[in-house]
């Protein structure tokens, strides 16, 4: 047996998809595009291809903001421990100011359409969203949460669609 993922066809690009339904095989722009007109929305369904494209769009943003700490690395307060003797005073770099407001930016930028695509995700298998809470249980709980966003859709999850 296929799951969605595997034997939906593309819906063409201009067509009538409604955002609520999860988008199976959706290409990268679709993904991202769909990630941010669903900005607040935790009702409906996303399709793993919807998932994972923004998981990566976060890995290649996180990978930046560290070369962007790396990479400029001179001091912001050489007074505060000019020698670099203590290694008790953490040496802030120019690099990772910048790196800490970019990411403290775009944390809060996408804090609640990341959750909420976590939500329809869990939705898409058939899950409540709540079951995201998981990631409370320490150690453990973000690869229960990880394993469930694994999960191939089932199609009892319309149930949770408005």
């Amino acid at each position: 047996m296929t799951s969605p993922d595997d034997s939906a066809p593309n819906p063409p690009a201009g067509s009538n998809l409604p955002l609520s339904a999860p988008y199976y095989g959706a290409p990268f722009p679709i993904a991202f595009s769909r990630f941010w007109s669903k900005y607040a929305t935790f009702s409906g369904s996303a399709s793993r291809s919807e998932f994972w494209w923004m998981a990566l769009v976060f890995l290649i943003v996180n990978l930046a903001l560290q070369a962007i700490a790396v990479s400029f690395g001179s001091p912001v307060d050489p007074t505060a421990d000019p020698a670099g003797l203590n290694p008790l005073v953490p040496q802030a770099t120019v690099g990772s100011v910048i790196a800490i407001v970019l990411g403290t930016l775009w944390a809060i930028v996408a804090l609640v359409p990341s959750l909420a695509l976590i939500w329809r995700r869990l939705h898409d298998a058939n899950l409540s969203g709540l079951f995201w809470l998981l990631v409370a249980i320490p150690v453990v709980g973000g690869v229960i949460v990880l394993v469930l966003l694994l999960l191939p859709p089932d199609p009892r999850g319309v149930r949770f669609d408005r």
